[in-house]
């Protein structure tokens, strides 16, 4: 099974991508923001290779997911659980990248199925005290966010004007619509598949509008429904210097506060090229927990 739709409780429906060895402890990846449950080609070849099943979930109002309107970050919790019933999983990695992050420790702190979770260039929390989550972001995250504090109508306007680029973008042009966001090491790695692969999952996730991305960045506004202080888990938190998306702060200081974190905090290394160059990395770590 690769890509399906799972039938919730509430009526609304949730794409997932699963795939790989049936008997495989499950590998729960939360994308980023804005994408969709298809994973690159990396991490899915990855994740099987260390004989896990890859599952993954499109946030509602991303791809074929329902919207879920004014949902918080913890609310992913009870559909991640939901997916993991309905293949029978009792235990889980989790792991996030990006905008997944908060949703990955939202899974560390109130997912029972959680065995170590796995944390790539993850946002932080807006309030956070010690943090300046926009400082050091590039001018694109800047005017969204902007937005975003402004309300919903001002970054649906927003969102909405960036949509048609991104439907059917290539790997090119993807590069030149996050012209302000991609540092040299980012750039290198979207020359190749992973271009390709992120290429496709901007147009999966906005296939039908952009609600699971502008739900998203409110979200990360809003309070993320759970205090870091529940995790107990294991959580490796990986994080490049030259991040011009979710700057190099937020990955420092998720560090220092999720309590037990594991830090890997690399130079040289951005956004994008992370989570390509040290996949290898990440995941037998993550397994070594």
């Amino acid at each position: 099974m690769t890509l399906g739709s799972l039938s919730l409780p509430d009526g609304r429906s949730l794409e997932t991508w699963i795939s790989g060895p049936e008997d495989g402890t499950p590998f729960v990846f939360h994308h980023g923001t804005p994408g969709s449950a298809r994973p690159s080609g990396a991490l899915e070849r990855a994740v099987h290779a260390r004989g896990l099943r890859f599952v993954a979930l499109s946030r509602p109002g991303y791809a074929t997911s329902t919207r879920r309107a004014g949902r918080r970050v913890v609310d992913v919790v009870d559909d991640t659980a939901a997916v993991l019933a309905a293949i029978g999983a009792e235990r889980a990695y989790v792991g996030g990248w990006s905008g997944g992050g908060p949703h990955a420790l939202a899974c560390a702190a109130r997912l029972p199925q959680t065995i170590a979770t796995l944390l790539i260039a993850g946002v932080g929390p807006a309030d956070a005290e010690g943090l300046d989550f926009l400082a050091g972001m590039g001018q694109d995250n800047i005017d969204e966010f902007g937005a975003a504090a402004t309300g919903e109508q001002t970054l649906r306007t927003l969102l909405d004007g960036q949509r048609p680029e991104l439907l059917h973008a290539s790997a090119e042009e993807v590069i030149a619509s996050m012209a302000s966001l991609l540092p040299p090491a980012d750039r290198a790695v979207l020359t190749d598949e992973f271009g390709a692969d992120m290429a496709r999952s901007f147009g999966d996730a906005l296939q039908v509008s952009v609600d699971g991305w502008l739900d998203d960045d409110l979200a990360f506004l809003a309070g993320w429904g759970f205090g870091l202080d529940e995790i107990t888990v294991p959580v490796h938190v990986w994080q490049g210097d030259q991040d011009l998306m979710v700057p190099f702060a937020h990955g420092r200081w998720l560090a220092e506060h999720v309590p037990g974190a594991t830090p890997h905090l690399l130079p040289g290394e951005g956004h994008l090229s992370i989570a390509i160059g040290a996949l290898d990395r990440m995941l037998d770590g993550l397994l070594a927990s």
